[in-house]
């Protein structure tokens, strides 16, 4: 073997070697990189943890979401997913907020709930609400106006079965009610358009 054929092979296994080598460097910083990141978060959750109970013990709770209260929002006072997410992702602030509010302050005060309105009453504001007295007056009005589609609007909806059996009461008292008859074939009309939907969903 030429010198030139010995020092070409030299160089290519030292290269090999220093490619390995600086693999390996790298993992292991990679593995120590990893290990001081987890003590970190280790020693964060610690503290977090140690924050919550002082805060629990100083307030007179039961559980940490009922920290919440005393940790003021814009909207409020903080929602226990917030404070759950904060724990997770955010530990040094949510830490912060709870000392801010509640450690060092001599007498944390519970904050009021923001105002809520019910469920399934937010109305517009431009929607009219009537009692039961006025529509029952108005709907006086459009029977003896003759008004069909007043009536028809201001009517309370009836169940295909109510239908049913008010017209069947009718007809045994011999009494002709068109407006009992029209309700009758909206409420069909209604609930075959609604089968056919369904079947065209299946």
């Amino acid at each position: 073997m030429s010198k030139l054929g010995f020092f070409i092979k030299l160089f290519i296994i030292d290269r090999i070697i220093f490619y390995l080598f600086r693999k390996r460097f790298n993992n292991l910083n990679l593995r120590m990189e990893k290990m001081v990141n987890n003590e970190k978060v280790q020693k964060t959750l610690k503290e977090i943890e140690e924050v919550i109970s002082r805060a629990i013990k100083k307030v007179g709770v039961r559980k940490e979401n009922d920290l919440c209260k005393y940790i003021p929002m814009p909207d409020g006072y903080m929602h226990h997913f917030t404070l759950r997410k904060m724990k997770r992702k955010q530990p040094s602030e949510l830490a912060s907020l709870i000392k801010e509010h509640i450690i060092n302050v001599e007498k944390p005060l519970a904050l009021p709930p923001k105002q809520r309105a019910p469920r399934g009453s937010r109305k517009r504001k431009d929607q009219l609400n009537f009692s039961k007295w006025q529509l029952e007056r108005m709907l006086n009005i459009a029977r003896l106006a003759g008004d069909k589609e007043i009536i028809s609007l201001l009517s309370p909806k009836k169940s295909l079965a109510t239908y049913k059996r008010e017209l069947i009461q009718s007809i045994r008292h011999n009494k002709i009610d068109p407006e009992l008859w029209n309700g009758y074939v909206e409420s069909v009309n209604a609930q075959v358009t609604l089968e056919n939907v369904l079947l065209n969903q299946n």
